[in-house]
């Protein structure tokens, strides 16, 4: 088990009071996680003792940023096992990375007639990206529909995935139910008919191992600030023969290799998709990032999130009138989306405020979800590896308030 009292003196926000005498409770990792002390000093140390632009400096600070930046990426590529470390792309966050995808790969690949398949529990980041290739191209857009247990339902999926899937675009994790889907199960299928594939692990690579080879992916996208990183950085991971066949997807500074004013040729990989001064402070930080989380350990951190969860949905299960969406704690990751009784989720989470709970509340950027529950939102909670059972007690003890002032 984790040294949790350990883990959590290196998050300085976390000795914060949310109001005078109200100890902050931090439970909305799930939309960005806090930082440590690790992650701000590199970054602070960079901007303090060598801040310059990266790859074009013949000079020491530039060189010194440039080694320290390139660094951060092959970091990354051996935290989620790429190949080469020219297939980590940066940018800024997932969301990007898909856009990235669908437009340069998908513009290049995608017909019409064609069609792309994802998920009902699907973020927001990985459905209107592709249905706005499907509209430029008059391409079909296609959903594996979920259960009653928040599970997708694959007992149709040779019917949604035929020899017109083109790509097979899905979350390893849902950002609202939690559940942990069969990456490789979906990928295989996917391959058997031809078809590419592009995994979100915005909730899955900041709390679990994960092997882009052993999955088989041909993309993947996370975010830095949803794993102890910085705003402003993210990754998209491709196979280098897709990402050197693949188009710019932006011009300008550092994506080329010449200029003239009658035509461009690009740089090599990952910086013909990197056009412009990237966020260097912010590479440097989530190399700093994957530092921390690999010394603590990932699968010591999904062990102990597994722990959370089963204590979570069990002490949840108290509250009168409470309802957790998604499966059981066996097939879900650290997240718990309620509601309770008529109560909306943002009285909920402002009540919760009073007593210092940071939880979420809304849509989560999953409306197809929620409308097929026939919700307008929920409440989320969401933990990570500084998450205590005592802070869980506490949202436990906040929602019986909550009722209490209710008069439920």
């Amino acid at each position: 088990m984790l040294d949790v009292a350990k883990i959590r003196a290196d998050f300085p926000i976390l000795t914060v009071e949310s109001y005078p005498d109200v100890p902050l409770v931090f439970l909305d990792s799930a939309a960005s996680s806090q930082k440590p002390t690790a992650v701000l000093e590199a970054m602070d140390t960079y901007l303090r003792t060598y801040n310059a632009n990266v790859h074009r400096g013949i000079y020491r600070l530039s060189e010194d940023a440039t080694n320290a930046y390139e660094a951060a990426r092959a970091k990354v590529a051996r935290f989620i096992n790429a190949q080469d470390a020219a297939e980590v792309i940066f940018v800024r966050n997932a969301t990007e990375g898909f856009n990235l995808v669908a437009y340069s790969w998908g513009e290049a690949n995608i017909s019409a007639g064609d069609e792309i398949l994802l998920t009902e529990m699907e973020h927001h980041a990985n459905i209107v990206p592709w249905q706005l290739l499907a509209q430029r191209k008059g391409a079909v857009v296609r959903y594996v529909p979920f259960d009653e247990n928040g599970v997708l339902d694959l007992s149709n999926l040779a019917e949604l995935l035929t020899e017109r899937t083109k790509i097979f675009s899905f979350t390893a994790v849902s950002n609202v139910f939690g559940t942990i889907n069969p990456v490789k199960q979906l990928i295989a299928a996917a391959k058997a008919v031809g078809a590419m594939t592009m995994i979100d692990a915005a909730q899955a690579v900041p709390h679990m191992p994960i092997d882009v080879q052993d999955f088989d992916c041909d993309f993947l996208a996370f975010s830095g600030h949803k794993m102890c990183g910085p705003t402003g950085i993210g990754v998209l991971y491709g196979k280098r023969e897709l990402l050197e066949a693949m188009p710019p997807f932006m011009g300008g500074g550092d994506m080329i290799r010449r200029v003239t004013l009658e035509k461009s040729t690009w740089n090599d990989l990952p910086w013909k998709f990197e056009a412009g001064t990237p966020s260097i402070a912010e590479g440097i930080g989530l190399g700093a990032t994957v530092d921390y989380l690999t010394h603590v350990g990932m699968a010591e951190i999904h062990a102990y999130e597994q722990y959370l969860t089963h204590y979570a949905l069990e002490a949840l299960s108290e509250v009168p009138g409470l309802k957790v969406w998604g499966p059981p704690a066996s097939q879900k990751a650290g997240v718990a989306a309620f509601t309770l009784e008529k109560l909306h989720p943002h009285d909920i989470a402002e009540l919760l405020d009073k007593d210092g709970i940071a939880v979420r509340a809304g849509h989560h950027c999953a409306m197809p979800l929620h409308k097929k529950l026939g919700l307008a939102a929920t409440t989320r909670a969401s933990f990570y590896l500084y998450t205590t059972p005592a802070e869980i007690d506490r949202l436990v003890e906040g929602l019986h308030r909550v009722r209490q002032i209710f008069r439920l």
